[in-house]
């Protein structure tokens, strides 16, 4: 691969992107690649995007899938270490492309998961899952844990970690669901599942009204369990283990299990496990 004069983004160049796409090379790695190969950043990242955004838009067309939305995600293109989220800095411990998960450390303090826990315990009852059949909520065996929703910006606590997962995700808070709480004993589990609104179901449209599909899940450990508990990713065979103050992003811009983002929490074995969930909206969530 060579550059001209100009560093015109030539069909040659999008071609190579392709195949590395193809070839499973992560973005990041072709993005450094190009820049070793003497590329300017802003070409490459343009070249980048645009052409592999258009790649999957077309191959997806091709299968008959939803159209894609914009979705949330980390400023990873350079791969920092850390990422300045105005009150803190966020450690980036892991990427992976596609699907689009980041693990993420000292995302929230060891004061602020207490702290939660202590806001969320008085508030506890029997977790629901959203009925799409019905747009309500209901009991889902699937589901096994206790929880609780804050209002979106219903205290400081919530503002301020609102405010970082903002800045963290380039996302607009008032796109974002209230902060969800939930607590696992020993036993609990929640199976394998996908968090976006199924386009089939009849509820669905009335659920899509308060800010359109989500986009993409924020899931932060506030309390490790002894053992077990992790979060899952069947599809790709990924574990995430839950350590308290991390947190794993994942991300979905179709509502379709192409997308690859099948997760559960697998089944505390000893302990408790508490984490804190925020699922991000295309549009502002009322």
């Amino acid at each position: 691969m060579s550059t001209s004069a100009r560093q015109q983004i030539t069909p040659e160049l999008r071609r190579w992107i392709v195949e590395q796409a193809q070839a499973g090379h992560p973005a990041e790695s072709v993005l450094r690649t190009m820049l070793a190969s003497g590329w300017q950043e802003e070409v490459a990242l343009d070249a980048l995007e645009t052409t592999l955004s258009g790649h999957l838009e077309q191959q997806a067309r091709a299968q008959g899938l939803p159209p894609a939305s914009a979705v949330p995600d980390a400023a990873l293109a350079e791969s920092p270490v850390t990422i300045d989220c105005g009150d803190c800095q966020v450690d980036v411990l892991q990427a992976m492309y596609n699907p689009r998960i980041v693990l993420f450390g000292n995302l929230l303090s060891a004061e602020e998961c207490e702290q939660l826990i202590a806001l969320a315990r008085p508030r506890m009852a029997r977790s629901l899952t959203v009925a799409t059949r019905t747009g309500g909520e209901e009991v889902n065996d699937d589901r096994t844990s206790n929880g609780m929703f804050f209002q979106r910006g219903e205290n400081a606590l919530v503002q301020r970690i609102e405010a970082r997962i903002g800045r963290l995700l380039n996302w607009p808070v008032e796109n974002g669901e209230g902060l969800q709480v939930l607590q696992y004993r020993p036993g609990a589990e929640y199976k394998p599942h996908y968090d976006y609104f199924d386009p089939a179901e009849p509820g669905t449209p009335s659920i899509l009204k308060r800010g359109g599909q989500r986009v993409g899940t924020l899931v932060m450990y506030l309390a490790e369990p002894a053992k077990g508990g992790g979060t899952t990713f069947p599809d790709i065979h990924l574990e995430v283990f839950p350590k308290r103050g991390h947190g794993v992003f994942f991300s979905y811009d179709r509502p379709h299990p192409s997308t690859r983002t099948l997760h559960g929490g697998a089944p505390v074995l000893a302990g408790e496990k508490w984490i804190a969930t925020k699922w991000l909206r295309q549009g502002r969530f009322d």
